[in-house]
């Protein structure tokens, strides 16, 4: 009977031909003397040079290692998005594969695991990047993430994160979310540690992040503070954004009709259509909200029905497989 793994390393790779070596002989260093069953997950992420080709000739070496390759560069998120759909763990660690994150710390997120923490995510606290450029933005970004989204957390950029396989695989990540994993998953309710974490200047090549990527950042956390606050208050966010159209089409359409009754003159048909216009976007949301909520109550109904079920179910299963024994 196969070992099931414990532990899968995550990494995604994009133009890091000298780095992927390195740091495939600091995760085996790292994960080997912890003596539990491991893979390592390397997604190349559209490389350009031979990190694939060096990728493939490890993973020759060591059948530890599996590949993952893309066609294109789709991104960071993306890359871990398909390391996690197909890693085989139980628990995952992602980082990145440009030697700043050190392997010798998943130790300590381990632990954290082992103590019923579901995700753990890794602090830079003597982090060795360039002031202006990263270091103030990404103050500034994870002062804004806590205040949205009111989960505390150091250093969202960290890539280097520990996470429970069942809780990880169910949430959807693309553009930049894997930076809000944390937050996405706090609305399961599950519990967050965070890990002091070693971080080294880059050896090889040159970054491939920058401040162009604050635009998309600021629009993840719009859609993250959606998510978090008004999922299962759909009637709310709705009601929200129609009160201002409510405000403007009934003011246009007083106006409208006093300006006729004061002046005895025809009703401005501009002023009124176009009070008519915002008053029926207003309803259109209200009824989109009522119909969020009727959608929201009817699939908690169901999973709540096909958790009792499924109780029912496991529970003769059991007692089968006992009589059985």
């Amino acid at each position: 009977m196969r070992t099931p793994i414990k532990l899968s390393v995550i990494v995604p790779f994009y133009n890091e031909q000298d780095s992927i070596g390195p740091m495939h002989a600091a995760i085996v260093a790292a994960v080997a003397p912890l003596q539990i069953p491991f893979e390592m997950v390397f997604v190349d992420d559209g490389s350009k040079d031979s990190t694939l080709a060096r990728a493939l000739e490890l993973a020759r070496q060591d059948p530890r290692i599996r590949v993952v390759k893309f066609r294109r560069n789709y991104g960071q998120t993306a890359a871990m998005a398909a390391g996690i759909e197909y890693a085989k763990g139980e628990i995952l660690v992602t980082m990145d594969g440009d030697l700043q994150n050190d392997p010798a710390d998943i130790e300590n997120f381990l632990q954290k695991i082992e103590q019923g923490y579901d995700v753990v995510v890794g602090w830079r606290h003597q982090r060795q990047d360039k002031l202006v450029s990263r270091k103030i933005p990404s103050i500034i970004a994870n002062w804004l993430i806590g205040k949205v989204t009111g989960i505390a957390i150091k250093d969202n950029g960290c890539s280097l994160k520990a996470y429970r396989a069942s809780v990880i695989k169910n949430i959807p990540l693309y553009s930049e979310m894997h930076r809000f994993i944390p937050a996405m998953a706090s609305i399961a309710g599950i519990r967050i540690a965070e890990v002091k974490v070693r971080h080294h200047s880059r050896r090889f090549g040159s970054s491939k992040y920058g401040l162009s990527r604050i635009y998309k950042v600021l629009l993840d956390l719009m859609v993250i503070k959606t998510l978090a606050s008004f999922s299962a208050r759909p009637l709310l966010w709705f009601g929200l954004l129609a009160v201002p159209l409510l405000i403007v089409g009934f003011s246009l359409l007083g106006y409208a009709l006093t300006a006729s009754l004061l002046s005895n003159a025809a009703t401005s048909l501009p002023i009124a259509g176009s009070g008519v216009i915002f008053l029926t976007s207003a309803f259109i949301l209200l009824f989109s909200g009522a119909l969020g909520e009727l959608v929201y109550n009817l699939s908690d109904m169901r999973e709540h029905d096909f958790a009792r079920l499924t109780q029912r179910v496991g529970a003769r299963t059991v007692a089968t497989g006992i009589e059985a024994q």
